[in-house]
């Protein structure tokens, strides 16, 4: 395969780099509308954007607050959407207000002249930044559409879609994270579109396709997804599972689990630490090829 045909998605799936464990994001967000065919490399960054404008978003981020932009064709060009998380805040702002806004935000003024009833619905976000990288535009944009058109055409599947700027994980395209929620998925392919939406409209991650709580470390991610499995094969679901304990030590761990349902009990979970040649982005296939990380790998589960 040439370079020209390479797609680091591709070659990541091949090398058996691990979805659970990759998905960490920020906890703080705000997500910005702006249409997609101005955005430019950085995630927050966008043709038309005034200096006022970038040099708010730029004090946000400094801040520790990501900042995302994110695209629907239905959205007017001129007013945009903004949604604060985990606040869950809606907000509606004309392009010439945005700088105004974001000064009060930052000085936690009152917001009311521009806010909205807060989101009903999970906001549920999918990387289709092509200029990042080749594979979000070509893997992203697919499962950006199936996502759309299922939600579309089904009225019990209550989720605002929208496309999204850098969602982190280029390699693991495509790339989506459910807000407020803040699970992350990747390698979405179409046959995974319904149940993934089934599943988290029961309020339960989707395993086949999970990288994982977001709030969590790779290593607690690791663990929770490995023992979501187990239980499911064995026929005991379980919407969530609180990391209660963790003991590490080099290339090796135990994380200790609570179920949060009826059932309660404890799983332990031995995690260990091993290598992956990867390219992370497609920019690595021109650029000094693939490289060794390391990842988190469940060996053993025990119940208690």
């Amino acid at each position: 395969m040439s370079a020209a045909q390479q797609f680091c998605a591709v070659e990541s799936a091949a090398q058996g780099d691990p979805l659970a464990g990759s998905g960490v994001h920020a906890e703080r967000n705000l997500l910005l509308s702006w249409p997609r065919r101005h955005w430019g490399r950085n995630l927050r960054r966008a043709n038309g954007m005034s200096e006022a404008l970038l040099a708010r978003l730029d004090a946000l981020a400094e801040s520790g607050r990501r900042v995302n932009l994110i695209h629907r064709r239905d959205q007017p060009e001129e007013s945009h959407r903004l949604y604060l998380m985990p606040e869950n805040r809606e907000f509606a702002v004309p392009r010439d207000e945005l700088p105004a806004f974001l000064e009060a935000f930052e000085r936690d003024a009152d917001l009311a002249a521009w806010e909205r009833p807060a989101p009903m619905a999970p906001l549920l976000l999918c990387c289709t930044h092509g200029k990042k990288d080749k594979c979000c535009a070509k893997f992203g944009y697919a499962a950006y559409k199936a996502l759309a058109a299922a939600v579309e055409a089904r009225p019990d599947l209550p989720f605002e879609v929208w496309e999204s700027t850098h969602l982190g994980g280029c390699r693991l395209a495509a790339s989506a994270l459910v807000f407020p929620a803040l699970r992350k998925y990747g390698r979405i392919p179409p046959d995974d579109v319904i149940p993934l939406l089934e599943s988290e409209a029961a309020g339960r991650p989707y395993l086949p396709c999970y990288r994982g709580d977001s709030r969590l470390s790779p290593l607690e991610q690791c663990a929770q997804v490995a023992a979501l499995e187990w239980l499911a094969e064995r026929g005991e679901p379980a919407t969530a599972l609180e990391v209660v304990g963790v003991e590490e030590r080099t290339g090796r761990a135990r994380v200790t689990l609570r179920r949060r349902d009826r059932e309660g009990g404890e799983l332990s979970v031995t995690c260990e630490t091993r290598e992956v040649l990867r390219l992370d982005t497609c920019a690595d296939i021109d650029d000094g090829g693939p490289s060794l990380s390391r990842v988190w790998q469940a060996t053993a589960i025990e119940p208690h």
